[in-house]
């Protein structure tokens, strides 16, 4: 039986999660408190940023030092995972000591800024979006979802990943799945126009896209180190090991893994827990938003 092994929560977009018992679903899909403060470049709009690198937001897929700070949180309290401190702990560079700070939040938002701009070099500013926070998929801002069985079978492909923790750690998931094998997450997913149903305990998600991998995964999630070559290989033994069940127009290319997913309204405010059953209930029509269409019970 299918079930919840862990959640997590990433409360400081591009640092550390926090792993929950219980999260809430909050306004428009996203875990309550997941990716709420994000860093930028100093006067940069968050709406209008690019994610993918070089557009403002200071993550791993643009600035590689991001690794080497540590962040533990205070959080709001289950289900909640909205922090109200962060400590933060980076190594010496040529322009910082090593320090390490606790900051209050959102009341030290400032201070936390110019703290990581002087480690970086550079201005930044931290954004706070308590509603959807600031996920990659701006679209379908719902839990992402992968099973430990992907997560060992990935970890196994590179001689410098330890194990499944730390290819989760690299990945980023909110939910991960256990007593299932490896790549089931691919069945959450289908053609464009689709969505795949998914019931976890009482809450119902729906999963829309194979996540696009980036540069972030080859690095090492606490020094920024890079495996060479990590994206020809991932490629290679993705397309090896690729599930009959994988077969989708939205899965264009080998370097996707984990699935993004869409969660209906009428689901906002319900609690995913660690150990909750999933269950599959089938394909439904969507829109271009990865909402089911209101009368559309199932796909033709």
């Amino acid at each position: 039986m299918t079930r919840v092994a862990e959640l997590l929560a990433y409360p400081l977009k591009s640092c550390d999660g926090v792993a929950v018992d219980r999260a809430a679903i909050g306004p428009e899909g996203a875990l309550r408190g997941d990716r709420t403060y994000a860093l930028v470049e100093a006067g940069v709009d968050p709406e209008r940023a690019s994610v993918s690198g070089g557009g403002g937001y200071v993550n791993g897929k643009s600035e590689p030092a991001i690794h080497g700070l540590s962040a533990e949180y205070e959080l709001a309290g289950p289900p909640d995972a909205t922090p109200t401190a962060v400590t933060l702990s980076r190594p010496a560079t040529e322009r910082a000591p090593a320090d390490e700070r606790t900051f209050p939040l959102p009341d030290e938002g400032d201070a936390l800024a110019d703290w990581v701009g002087e480690y970086l070099g550079y201005a930044v500013d931290l954004v706070r979006d308590d509603a959807g926070g600031f996920p990659d998929d701006r679209a379908a801002r719902g839990p992402t979802v992968v099973s430990r069985a992907t997560l060992a079978t990935i970890a196994s492909w590179f001689e410098d990943v330890a194990d499944a923790t730390e290819m989760r750690r690299r990945l980023r998931p909110n939910v991960v799945l256990d007593d299932c094998p490896a790549f089931f997450e691919d069945r959450l997913f289908a053609d464009h126009g689709e969505g795949v149903r998914v019931a976890v305990g009482d809450t119902a998600l729906i999963g829309v896209n194979p996540c696009q991998r980036c540069v972030v995964p080859s690095r090492d999630p606490d020094t920024g180190a890079e495996i060479d070559g990590f994206r020809e290989r991932f490629v290679r033994k993705r397309r090896e090991t690729l599930p009959e069940w994988t077969a989708s127009d939205r899965f264009d290319h080998d370097f996707r893994l984990m699935v993004n997913t869409v969660v209906e309204e009428r689901s906002w405010g319900d609690v995913l827990a660690v150990g909750d059953e999933v269950t599959v209930d089938g394909v439904v029509t969507v829109d271009e938003s990865g909402t089911p269409v209101a009368g559309a019970d199932a796909a033709e």
